[in-house]
């Protein structure tokens, strides 16, 4: 029985078939089959064919893996949001204070007159801060100057319409558009369909407003402790 194994796993293995093809048509350890197969010689086409099979199971299985983390972090995103259930006119107090002092133009020494300014890609986090700013600072939207920082070769209309569209603004309202020089050298990542650059929100004549959220920010870090 054991001979007419090795015979067809040779047979097998001449017309250019894996070892794992093999072994699920010839079921005998893969010790065996390494032992029987090893001198049998293949051609220039069953090699590549053997090598295009494992390159076509890797990426099978890194797609795989890629879904199984896409799966996995849904289900910790859907359960963790949870978490956060409704909040408070303080907690979104806190919240804009601390987006404002990670992106947001802070005053310095050499500049005691900056103006509330906050810029970033991410729609949702400036979303977050113009109701900030017009539920905290009563500081609303027509009061606010946007404007569009993007690279030159970057589809422009798209992405104001972009920047219309999650910003729930019409029309009249204005963004200015402030063009970066394209460098072909560049190996920059924000680019694509996925890039709609860079959003700035400016509140004119709010030197004092800037003031203020330092403020905030001391009491923070004094509350903390961590001055």
């Amino acid at each position: 029985m054991k001979s007419k194994l090795k015979y067809k796993a040779i047979q097998l293995r001449k017309d250019g078939m894996s070892y794992s093809e093999i072994g699920e048509l010839v079921h005998v350890s893969k010790a065996s089959l390494s032992l029987w197969l090893r001198d049998i010689p293949l051609t220039s086409q069953q090699k590549e064919r053997l090598v295009q099979k494992r390159l076509q199971f890797a990426n099978k299985g890194a797609q795989l893996r890629k879904q199984k983390r896409i799966q996995n972090t849904k289900a910790i995103v859907n359960k963790t949001k949870q978490d956060i259930g409704k909040m408070n006119l303080r907690e979104l107090l806190l919240i804009g204070i601390s987006l404002y002092w990670a992106e947001g133009a802070k005053q310095k020494e050499t500049n005691v007159s900056q103006k509330v300014a906050f810029s970033n890609s991410d729609a949702p986090m400036i979303k977050i801060f113009l109701l900030w700013l017009d539920t905290i600072c009563n500081v609303s939207l027509q009061k606010v100057k946007l404007e569009l920082y993007i690279h030159e070769s970057a589809d422009i209309k798209k992405a104001i319409d972009y920047w219309r569209d999650k910003l729930k603004v019409d029309q009249s309202t204005y963004i200015a558009t402030r063009l970066k020089k394209h460098s072909i050298s560049s190996n920059r990542k924000n680019a694509g369909e996925s890039y709609h650059g860079l959003m700035r929100v400016t509140v004119p004549k709010s030197t004092n407003l800037n003031r203020k959220i330092l403020g905030w920010v001391q009491g923070i870090i004094e509350a903390w402790g961590v001055v």
